[in-house]
């Protein structure tokens, strides 16, 4: 059966609008891809730049370390990614699947199941030009936004081998990806959430994708918020943002 990701606090809201400024109360809990870096067409051509390092930086200050990437990403790319600032920040990646705090670290192995989708992925998608396939820790992503009329072909592969193996089959922009099962933003968040320093305080969640709407969810029951960045849609967000630019305009401003 092909496990569809739906969330049922995501509905239809009245027009968002822009985010209160952050209080000193709050974590800080941010998507990557499109939320803190705009999108491209290749997942592997993304760089930190150096005004994003130091946004990073006088948010670890400010925030007292109280800051986490939740990305679907796994934490190996975004150790790459961030380089030093990976040292200082908590890392959720794989969609929820990895966790890895200030003082704790968690990773789960991955299936075998795995190794033998990726196979069959790439024997059956690699030769089409404009398709992308990512590998990763706990999945293997399919990347069209080079060339978006491949949709129907990569969608029927990858939900043909969902059905089979038992993964989950993970919508995102322009992409579509298996991975494990028993995780999702919200989890790794309310996992993260429990540990120090972040347990105890607000946390506020920005991202831009329908991956992020478990996380919106999971924020709001615990008495904080998540910002949607990007056009309005059906959300779990109470507010948002326009693009990345807004994003990093805002997180910049000093509670």
């Amino acid at each position: 059966m092909v496990h569809a990701l739906r969330d049922p606090d995501v509905l239809p809201r009245n027009p968002l609008i822009e985010p209160p400024a952050l209080t000193s109360d709050n974590s800080i809990l941010l998507d990557f891809d499109g939320t803190m870096v705009d999108l491209v067409d290749r997942p592997d051509a993304v760089v930190m730049d150096a005004e994003l390092g130091r946004l990073i930086d006088h948010l670890i200050e400010v925030f007292d370390r109280r800051v986490a990437i939740v990305s679907g990403r796994s934490v190996t790319q975004l150790k790459f990614l961030l380089g030093r600032l990976a040292t200082d920040i908590a890392l959720v990646g794989s969609h929820g699947a990895e966790v890895h705090a200030h003082t704790s670290a968690a990773t789960p192995l991955r299936p075998p199941e795995l190794d033998g989708v990726e196979q069959a992925i790439h024997f059956q998608l690699a030769g089409m030009p404009g398709v992308l396939i990512e590998s990763k820790t706990l999945g293997v992503a399919v990347h069209y936004r080079l060339d978006p009329c491949s949709e129907p072909r990569v969608r029927a592969v990858v939900k043909d081998l969902a059905a089979s193996s038992g993964l989950v089959m993970q919508e995102g922009k322009m992409m579509l990806e298996l991975r494990t099962a028993g995780a999702d933003k919200g989890t790794g968040i309310a996992a993260l959430m429990n540990q120090p320093p972040f347990a105890g305080t607000r946390p506020v969640f920005a991202g831009d994708d329908v991956t992020d709407e478990a996380g919106f969810a999971a924020v709001a029951r615990m008495g904080g918020h998540g910002v949607l960045v990007g056009p309005e849609r059906p959300t779990a967000a109470r507010y948002r943002l326009a693009d990345v630019g807004a994003v990093r305009q805002w997180l910049g401003r000093r509670p």
